[in-house]
């Protein structure tokens, strides 16, 4: 679920390299190529050495590298990318903020003990993290894979939107497209449109109500790849339980 009512503040979380790079005039307004992504991940240290390509989106790229041989991906926002919904670009600098939140709640995820590539380093609009697959390729998403335990994988990823939810974290964009199957576990991706559900960074009310969605669109997401296996969520109850939790002092109530 796109979420469009998230703040995008530009100057706090721009890097002052990009701010001065703006105000100069010295950014260049057409989109980087690959070579110039590349030499960008390299002269910021996130990786020695860039392999190749490992998928593309419309807002960021992701590159499998490494560093000093071991292996890493890479999360790239594009500098521009169009709506989802056809509207207009994003500015440059916004999509800074973007990797400054995806990188964030990824880490809260992490620290959580929740099973997400374990976020390394960003820089401007890229940040590294750990690289889900072996020496064949990445590790594929949910959506490709036929499962051999359909019923014990989706209690495993039930499992781990509860654990989102103890470290703080709704997804707010799940689906079978966000979660890899690795070494037989669920790993969730993409935390652009993550939601901080621990603090108050509005009223708990709006809070409170905007995880809900986030959690019924999920579930219902998931719901659709699930289908396939004659299994069914619960969505409705699950949601109930995961909110309930959050609400300590009953403002939904």
């Amino acid at each position: 679920m796109k979420r469009t009512n998230q703040p995008m503040p530009n100057r706090p979380y721009l890097d002052a390299s990009v701010q001065w790079r703006i105000n100069s005039g010295q950014l260049s307004l057409e989109e980087p190529d690959y070579r110039s992504v590349v030499e960008a991940i390299l002269s910021a240290g996130l990786a020695t050495e860039v392999v190749g390509l490992i998928s593309a989106g419309k807002e960021a790229n992701v590159y499998l590298a490494r560093y000093n041989g071991a292996p890493l991906a890479i999360k790239s926002y594009r500098l521009y990318r169009t709506s989802h919904r056809g509207g207009g670009p994003v500015k440059q600098d916004s999509m800074g903020w973007r990797a400054a939140h995806e990188y964030e709640m990824m880490r809260q995820a992490w620290k959580g003990g929740v099973r997400v590539p374990t976020p390394a380093r960003r820089v401007e609009n890229r940040f590294s993290m750990r690289y889900l697959g072996t020496d064949e390729g990445p590790a594929p998403r949910l959506k490709d894979v036929v499962l051999e335990d359909p019923k014990g994988f989706l209690d495993q990823v039930l499992d781990v939107i509860r654990r989102l939810i103890g470290a703080g974290v709704v997804h707010g964009d799940l689906s079978a497209f966000n979660v890899l199957v690795h070494e037989g576990e669920p790993w969730v991706i993409d935390f652009s449109e993550a939601i901080r559900v621990d603090r108050a960074g509005s009223s708990p009310w709006v809070r409170l109500t905007e995880a809900r969605a986030a959690l019924e669109s999920g579930l219902a997401a998931l719901q659709v790849y699930f289908r396939r296996y004659d299994l069914r969520i619960d969505i409705a109850a699950c949601a109930n339980e995961l909110v309930e939790s959050l609400d300590r002092f009953g403002v939904l109530h």
